[in-house]
């Protein structure tokens, strides 16, 4: 979360930041090295929201059944959850970034797959798996041909399942359906095996998430080297952004390795701090907090760093990147204590509307 901070504060600041990497097979030639590399840690975000959507998603189901809560019951709250993602990116998240309220961002991606987990969950944690990896896999060969794109409906439909992209205005997005619920669905299985795992001996946890990092980071090298399948962008050269310049619209499968095997590699960490119980003091315990609140710190830091009105698309001047670094870590400080005191009204309203923000 921290790192998407990054991200989206340099892109509304910095002149030089873009992205778009893979929408329609394109690759947009960054600046320099330095341009590059600072989008380029962003790409740990996504992949890991989604993933640890998926993993948090099982957990609480898990838990409302062990309560005793039916199955209607936990189907409606999960299809409530969907549709105040979808609410949300309309009113808030789209206006931020000044696109249409149709956008169909990362917050509507989450939200839709929720909806559709809300059947898909009772399906055996085997088959969302194995369905799961297919789609991860696989999807680079999907053909939406057959629908016809020469009508708004149809060309929506289109950005939304598997093609990305932002020309048949305002029918746009970014993230779309058929990729990235087979990320969720990896999220969902974690999330069944991990609390008894968890509970057992969280320290076992560490030795193999790390391993699962590090061999997903050796398989990216294997792919992009071989530079056939698994690179919807390939590789076109031996420099360092060649190597690294990986498609995130839709994601690859080099792409994909490479974020949650960072994702992977993130989590031991925090594992490993959380076990030698520091996890609450100094700036980890800062960290801690924010990740207590990752829909609230998403939505307030968008309107935080952008600092200008809705329809104000341009700002009024650029900065340069230490300046925007200092923005980043001053909002980041802000953001902190405002999540400390949300944390406190919702645990003074656990029953309100704010159980899903």
């Amino acid at each position: 979360m921290i790192i998407m901070a990054w991200d989206h504060v340099s892109d509304f600041w910095h002149q030089l930041h873009h992205g778009g990497e893979g929408i329609l097979g394109s690759a947009p030639a960054f600046y320099n090295l330095t341009w590059f590399l600072e989008r380029f840690v962003s790409h740990w975000c996504a992949p890991s929201f989604i993933f640890l959507a998926g993993t948090v998603l099982a957990i609480s189901t898990t838990k409302r059944v062990g309560r005793g809560e039916s199955q209607r019951d936990i189907t409606v709250h999960i299809i409530t959850r969907g549709l105040v993602l979808l609410i949300l990116e309309a009113l808030f998240v789209s206006p931020a970034f000044d696109l249409p309220r149709l956008y169909f961002g990362v917050i509507a991606c989450i939200g839709v797959c929720f909806i559709i987990f809300s059947v898909v969950r009772r399906l055996p944690m085997p088959a969302i798996l194995i369905g799961s990896l297919f789609i991860i896999l696989n999807h680079s060969f999907l053909s939406l041909d057959w629908i016809p794109n020469s009508t708004p409906l149809g060309w929506y439909l289109r950005v939304i399942l598997h093609e990305p992209n932002f020309e048949g205005w305002p029918y746009v997005g970014l993230y779309p359906i058929i990729p990235w619920i087979g990320v969720m669905g990896l999220g969902w299985c974690f999330g069944i095996v991990l609390p008894r795992l968890y509970e057992a001996d969280r320290r076992r946890l560490i030795a193999p998430i790390a391993l699962t990092g590090i061999a997903s980071v050796i398989l990216f090298v294997v792919i992009r080297w071989l530079n056939t399948y698994g690179n919807l962008l390939p590789r076109r050269g031996n420099t360092l952004m060649s190597w690294l310049y990986v498609s995130k619209y839709p994601p690859s499968v080099a792409f994909l390795l490479w974020a949650l095997g960072g994702m992977c590699l993130f989590l031991a960490i925090g594992l490993l701090l959380e076990d030698r119980s520091r996890s609450d003091n100094g700036p980890v315990g800062a960290i801690s907090q924010i990740g207590r609140t990752p829909l609230f710190f998403y939505i307030v830091h968008l309107w935080l760093y952008r600092l200008r009105l809705p329809g104000v698309a341009e700002p009024p001047f650029y900065l340069e990147m230490y300046q925007t670094f200092i923005l980043w870590l001053v909002g980041l400080v802000i953001l902190w204590r405002l999540s400390i005191w949300y944390s406190g009204v919702k645990r003074r309203h656990p029953r309100s509307i704010l159980r899903y923000i």
